[in-house]
C-alpha cells in the first residue's frame, strides 16, 4: 500500500558506512519509518525528535502524502560557542506514495514523544463486500 520515493537514501547509507562518518558534509537521512496495518486503517509512525509541532508540515495532493519538518538549533544565542554538533538540523522530507484503496480526506495525525503518527483508513470501496445473489422464478439454460 506504502512506497518509499527516496531512491538516494541506499546511496548515502552505503557512502556514510564506506567513509565511516555522517558528518555534516553530508545530505540529512530521511525521517525513520514503520508502517503497519491495524483493522481497518494504515498507521505511519516517523520519528522526529527534537522538533516542534509548528515546524511539521503534513500535506496530501491526489495520492502523494508529503511529510516536511525543521530541526532547528536548541539556541541562537550570539554569546553560545558550540562545543559538538552531531544532531543533524534543517528540513527533513519524507513522500510516501499512497494507494488508491485509502482514504486520503480523513487522515488523523498525532505527535507524541518525537513520534508523528498518522493513521490513514482504508476506502469504503476497498473494503471487502459481500455480493447478494438473486434468483428469478424459473430456471434457465445456459448454452455455450
Amino acid at each position: 500500500m506504502l512506497m518509499r520515493t527516496d531512491p538516494f537514501r541506499e546511496i548515502d547509507r552505503l557512502t556514510q558506512q564506506l567513509l565511516g562518518t555522517s558528518g555534516t558534509w553530508s545530505r540529512p537521512s530521511a525521517m525513520p519509518m514503520d508502517a503497519y496495518r491495524e483493522g481497518d486503517e494504515y498507521v505511519i509512525n516517523l520519528d522526529l525528535p527534537g522538533v516542534t509541532t509548528d515546524a511539521i508540515d503534513i500535506d496530501v495532493e491526489r495520492n502523494m502524502l508529503t511529510v516536511k519538518a525543521e530541526r532547528r538549533p536548541a539556541t541562537n544565542a550570539d554569546d553560545v560557542q558550540m562545543e559538538l554538533s552531531e544532531r543533524p538540523l534543517g528540513v527533513f522530507s519524507r513522500r510516501l506514495m499512497l494507494a488508491d484503496t485509502l482514504d486520503t480526506e480523513h487522515i488523523k495525525a498525532d505527535y507524541e514523544a518525537g513520534v508523528l503518527t498518522l493513521r490513514i483508513p482504508i476506502a469504503e470501496r476497498a473494503k471487502p463486500r459481500k455480493i447478494a445473489i438473486g434468483a428469478e422464478s424459473g430456471r434457465r439454460q445456459i448454452s455455450g
